[in-house]
């Protein structure tokens, strides 16, 4: 199967590079792609669609669209092994409310999980899965 989506996440964030390790663990279909918020692929598609990445949180591009926050989440968990893809039944929720406690612990994520001085480095068993 061809990838369909590419996962931007915070480099520098210890939570969201364990995130990014979950998704690795359940993407059994090799679906997705991952860049850091950070990275110039990410700079280079958000210059070329006249997007300002001022992102406070996980995004997904798929089939041309962009999603952040918990939209982006609750894409993602659709497309994982497992009991995952159930928690896309939350997107009847209307974003406002579901974002609510998302953008709670993406104002927290340092604190509550610290972060890093650098991007992680991916080891050579997922490096094909970064961009």
């Amino acid at each position: 199967m061809e990838h369909k989506a590419i996962v931007l996440f915070d480099g520098v964030c210890n939570f969201c590079n364990s995130s990014v390790n979950f998704i690795i663990k359940r993407d059994r279909k090799d679906y997705f792609k991952f860049s850091p918020l950070q990275s110039e692929f990410a700079k280079e598609y958000f210059n070329k669609n006249n997007i300002e990445n001022n992102f406070n949180s996980i995004v997904l591009i798929e089939n041309g669209k962009l999603y952040k926050k918990s939209s982006a989440a609750l894409k993602i968990a659709k497309q994982l092994s497992g009991f995952w893809e159930l928690a896309y039944i939350f997107i009847v929720i209307p974003p406002f409310i579901r974002n609510f406690l998302y953008d709670i612990i993406a104002k927290y994520r340092y604190k509550w999980f610290g972060r890093k001085d650098t991007c992680m480095i991916p080891d050579e068993k997922i490096r094909n899965k970064f961009i």
